[in-house]
């Protein structure tokens, strides 16, 4: 390229740097400069958490007076619970949200702020200075001279946490002891699981290892009613899951107190893992041992149920044998402790 070419091209870089046009002149708002326009919005916001408080306990009270599921409560052709629950809910926090803007939007500082970038890490006298900066914004946000605001804004936001405790109770029953037993009665039978056919002595041979479950189907209430059907049946069978093996009964080692707990070498279970409840049946045959397959924990059966590998903390919970008139296994007792995995209440007794 040829200077005269050069010299023909517009200057694409100027030779000064642009000037700084600077920011508009700062405008007051009326709540700046007009104190008692600064309170009357102050009014209004604390006036908006205020009736959020109201919206929860309207929720609180249509959660417990309307009625759902056979013959619901209606309004308008619209199931009534859903719609208040919903409606005061959303009351709430749409009135949070809108006096969290007008606080922002009339009280707060609005002066625009400059800051300058740093390479990496803030030197020492820049976090000093965020600190004095985070100081200087809570001063300006009003909420230390302005405890209504404060106040107001603290219970509304507490008050919402009073639909999620309500809401959780909706998780189903609370477990009161149910985690420390389970369905075994003294003299109910071991069945097979699925097929729910008893089990005799004579129907093992040393090695066999059998999934079953109690005979809890036939169990009726004092009026006659089963105790237990549907869904309730099903937990109730998962919790009381169990496992058989039959070994030689020179190879058991009991502890005490355990010693008729077992049957001519047969000794029952919790088939449920110790560690986080994982169904467990593989059995190494010639060691007596049962591994978990989630996570390889093994318990030695032949030990009464003691952990050998594994992060199982503990052994598994054994049920006491024995057998009735007709020659069928069954429970001597429920399980002596809880079944499944840990926890503190447990640990703690």
């Amino acid at each position: 390229m040829s200077d005269e070419t050069h010299d023909n091209l517009p200057a694409l870089v100027p030779d000064e740097p642009i000037a700084n046009p600077g920011l508009p002149e700062h405008t007051w708002r009326p709540t700046d400069v007009d104190e008692r326009a600064a309170k009357r919005a102050e009014r209004q916001v604390a006036t908006m958490f205020g009736l959020a408080q109201v919206c929860v306990i309207l929720f609180l009270v249509a959660y417990f007076t309307l009625k759902v599921g056979d013959n619901p409560t209606t309004f308008a052709g619209f199931g009534a619970s859903t719609l208040a629950l919903g409606t005061s809910l959303g009351a709430a926090l749409l009135l949070i949200g809108v006096g969290i803007i007008q606080w922002a939007r009339k009280l707060m500082a609005d002066h625009e702020i400059i800051e300058m970038r740093h390479p990496v890490k803030s030197s020492d006298e820049d976090r000093q200075e965020a600190l004095a900066s985070l100081e200087a914004g809570i001063e300006e946000s009003g909420i230390a001279r302005r405890p209504l605001v404060r106040n107001s804004l603290l219970g509304a936001v507490g008050f919402l946490g009073l639909p999620a405790v309500v809401m959780l109770r909706d998780l189903g029953p609370l477990p009161g002891d149910s985690l420390e037993h389970t369905v075994w009665t003294k003299g109910m039978r071991v069945v097979r699981d699925v097929v729910g056919t008893p089990i005799k002595l004579s129907d093992l041979e040393v090695g066999d290892l059998v999934n079953a479950e109690p005979e809890i189907i036939f169990a009726v209430d004092a009026a006659g009613d089963p105790k237990f059907e549907g869904v309730a049946l099903q937990v109730a069978k998962s919790k009381a899951a169990v496992i058989l093996l039959r070994m030689n009964p020179g190879d058991l080692t009991p502890a005490k107190g355990r010693e008729n707990w077992a049957v001519d070498g047969i000794v029952c279970y919790s088939k449920i893992c110790t560690h986080v409840g994982c169904p467990i049946s593989l059995n190494e045959r010639t060691t007596h041992h049962l591994l978990c397959p989630c996570h390889q924990s093994t318990f030695d059966l032949a030990d009464n149920g003691k952990v050998v590998f594994g992060p199982a903390g503990r052994s598994l919970p054994q049920l006491p044998l024995a057998v009735d008139d007709e020659g069928y296994l069954v429970a001597q007792s429920d399980f002596t402790e809880p079944v499944g995995p840990s926890y503190w209440e447990r640990d703690s007794g």
